[in-house]
Parts: structure tokens; sequence; C-alpha cells
């Protein structure tokens, strides 16, 4: 299983062949339909992520001693963010989670080219994912 610093460098390579912003945020509606499609029974006020303009709903499952994520949102440049982070951080434990830096979103110029409720969505996304963590870990230990 790659590190999760391979995944964010594999992603920031990915993002680097796009010279044009239009491009990237094609790439990004595309990883969008890649994501893990949450279970409709989690699509709830519970699994909302509270401060993002758009709906953005999170799953999280232990599965042995990783985190597995699963999400949805009725925005597609929304989902295409939320499929950044589950890729980097899904199938990985939960102190490696807990530990990750997010450098590799400024590294592909995620937050500069965000509206500002967008770039605060993005916050709250990387937040939840990690409060998710936290709890499995206090589980594991």
């Amino acid at each position: 299983m790659a590190s999760i610093q391979e995944i964010q460098n594999e992603i920031v390579e990915e993002f680097s062949m796009f010279d044009d912003w239009m491009d990237r945020y094609e790439y990004m509606i595309d990883l969008g339909k890649s994501v893990p499609v949450i279970d409709d029974q989690y699509k709830t006020d519970d699994h909302i992520i509270k401060g993002c303009q758009s709906k953005v709903w999170v799953h999280a499952d232990l599965e042995e001693d990783t985190v597995k994520f699963s999400a949805d949102s009725d925005a597609i440049i929304t989902k295409g963010i939320i499929a950044i982070l589950i890729r980097a951080w899904s199938g990985q434990k939960p102190a490696d989670i807990i530990a990750a830096d997010t450098a590799f979103i400024d590294q592909i110029g995620l937050k500069e080219h965000l509206s500002p409720t967008r770039a605060n969505g993005l916050v709250s996304m990387i937040k939840q994912l990690k409060m998710y963590a936290v709890a499995y870990q206090s589980q594991l230990n």
C-alpha cells in the first residue's frame, strides 16, 4: 500500500500536468466521479460537513486497522475536492491520517483558486476526516 505522502505526491504530479486551471477543474470533476459513493443511509445531517456551502456527506468505517472513507456532494467541484482528500487518506491507518500534512493542497494550488466559501469548506473537510481518524485511533488504543 502506498503511503499518504506517496499518494499526495502522485496527486501533485497529476495536477502539474495541466497548465490551465480550467483543465485542473475538469480533472477534479473527473476525480469526483471516482469517489467511493456514500451509502444513502448516511446521507443525513449527522454526516454533513458543516462549513461547506454545498452539501457534502462523509462516512468513515474502520476496516481492520485502516479508515475507509466514502462521500458524496450535490456539487461537482466539491465532490472533486473531497475525492482528492479521500484518495490520499482512505485505506490508511488513523495515526497516519492524523499526522498527515496538507501541503499537497497548496502545491496543487487549490486554495488560491477556490472561492473563500469553498476554501473554508475544504478546511472543514480536512478537519472532519481527521476527526474520524482521531475517533478510530482512540478505539485502537
